[in-house]
Formats: C-alpha cells, structure tokens, sequence
C-alpha cells in the first residue's frame, strides 16, 4: 500500500490521494512499471468513495505518471518519477524561489548574500 497519510480538510480528497501515490513513487515505496493500488483498494483504504480515488489516480494518467494496463490494473510509467520531479521542481521555483527572491530584491539583498543565507541554512545573516 502506498504511504500511510491521514487525509484533511486542507485540499480535495482526490488531490490528496494523487499526492501520497506521487510521494509512494518519489520516495520508492512504489517503484517503475509496479502496480499502484486500484482505486477500489485506495477507497477502502481511506474510506473515500471509488470515484473519488478514480478522480486523483486520473489525473496521474493524464499527466504520463501512471499507464492502464487493460484488464490488470495501473503501473507507474517508466518516466513517472522524472515527471514528478521536474513538476514538484517547478512548482518548488514558483512557489518558494520566486517570492524569495522578490523579498530579498526588496531588502536590498545581493544574490551573493542571498545564496551566502541559503549554504549557512537559514542562520542569521549579517551585513
């Protein structure tokens, strides 16, 4: 079974659902070409209704991640893990990158003392 999660109120069911099957796979809990858990499995799993389970693993179909294999079930694709990785990349930069650096531009913060900040991991900066 892929990573055991508690699902929240903080996003939609079937995002967290296509979440913890990325992490499954991120984390190699789930390797290339093996068998994801049918929605069927993940909606007793997580006492969700199938549809819902179907609506998260979908969008992993769509996105390249997982393949159907007619007649036996889901497989994370060859270049699952890669799509993931350049996607969650990207989605790192937009969301974490982008605004720092916009905040550093703000305070006058050179990128070298932006990059100094970031190797000394996080401890205090001094000018």
């Amino acid at each position: 079974m892929v990573s055991i999660n508690k699902l929240d109120d903080s996003q939609p069911i079937y995002l967290q659902i296509k979440q913890v099957i990325e992490d499954s796979i991120l984390d190699g809990a789930i390797e290339p070409e093996e068998r994801i858990p049918s929605t069927n499995e993940l909606a007793k799993f997580y006492q969700i209704n199938p549809a819902t389970a179907r609506q998260g693993v979908n969008e992993l179909v769509q996105e390249g991640i997982v393949v159907k294999r007619r007649g036996v079930g889901m497989f994370v694709s060859k270049e699952g893990r890669d799509i993931i990785l350049e996607k969650r990349k990207n989605e790192f930069y937009e969301s974490y990158i982008v605004p720092l650096k916009m905040e550093a531009d703000k305070l006058l913060i050179s990128e070298d003392q932006l990059v100094q900040m970031i190797l000394k991991g996080g401890a205090k900066h001094e000018n």
